[in-house]
């Protein structure tokens, strides 16, 4: 192998790795938000229960879930070239959620007040921002 040869592979590896810069702090961002939200619905279930007019059993049970969910994103987040299979996996499952939230409002689903109405939709809205930021992310390391 010449010295040439054995420098191109970094660079080419250097270049993927800079290129998934954006798409690793779209995923890290995305994964601070929800492990955070997740742990204040598990941990603070009754107050904020209170405050949207939804039962705690089910903010714990969205809280478990959003705290694990976050945690696995940002394992994602910290690879130097995240997987481009488990990004667009991440990148499904935030717009499934923005639209079940979309929908959760608009049918009133578990019945929230005028402030849990309000809450669901924008925290869907910041869900599917993170959606397309990381598939524009991924669409700079793959396009």
């Amino acid at each position: 192998m010449t010295t040439s040869q054995t420098s191109a592979r970094p660079a080419t590896t250097a270049g993927r790795a800079a290129a998934a810069r954006p798409l690793r702090t779209f995923l890290a961002l995305d994964a601070a938000v929800t492990a955070v939200n997740g742990l204040i619905y598990l941990l603070a279930a009754g107050p904020v229960g209170d405050l949207l007019d939804l039962d705690t059993g089910l903010l714990r049970g969205i809280g478990a879930f959003l705290t694990v969910y976050g945690v696995l994103v940002a394992v994602l987040a910290s690879r130097q070239v995240p997987s481009a299979v488990a990004t667009k996996a991440v990148i499904e499952a935030n717009l499934l959620w923005a639209v079940a939230s979309v929908a959760t409002a608009v049918f009133g689903w578990f019945d929230p007040n005028t402030v849990g109405t309000v809450w669901i939709p924008l925290q869907a809205a910041v869900v599917a921002g993170f959606a397309a930021l990381q598939i524009n992310g991924l669409r700079r390391l793959v396009g």
